[in-house]
């Protein structure tokens, strides 16, 4: 079965309405994962920045924020990952990747072979490109 890799902006841009092009990208994913047609593979890392990003930037109250993540991870197709192979996150960081964050998802789509990375980071699409790792 495919596995996605689940960048922090995907899944912000799901259940925002901050750009409705990217939100058209991603919510085939959701469907298809509900239906167990493929696997959304989300680091716990993702959950934090995501928590972060409604709580301090978009001002969502925390008890909508647990809603939303505890609907996520029990979502059917969703897959909370929670290894971290360090070695491969400073191979990437910061000479191939500048941003921490990215580099642990890049590791995480090492680990996983096969696997999409699902971002919208335009930057951090060209890394992975580099790197010879897929993204969508």
């Amino acid at each position: 079965m495919k596995k996605y890799i689940i960048d922090t902006n995907a899944l912000i841009s799901f259940v925002t309405d901050r750009n409705p092009s990217q939100q058209e990208i991603v919510a085939p994913l959701f469907e298809a994962a509900s239906r167990l047609k493929c696997t959304l593979v989300c680091h716990q890392f993702v959950l934090t920045e995501f928590v972060f990003v409604m709580d301090k930037v978009y001002g969502t109250p925390k008890e909508n924020i647990n809603a939303m993540l505890h609907d996520f991870i029990t979502m059917p197709g969703v897959e909370v990952y929670q290894q971290t192979d360090f070695s491969a996150v400073l191979s990437f960081w910061p000479s191939k990747i500048s941003d921490f964050g990215d580099a642990l998802i890049a590791a995480t789509g090492k680990t996983m072979k096969g696997a999409t990375i699902v971002t919208f980071d335009i930057k951090f699409k060209s890394a992975l490109k580099k790197l010879g790792l897929d993204s969508l």
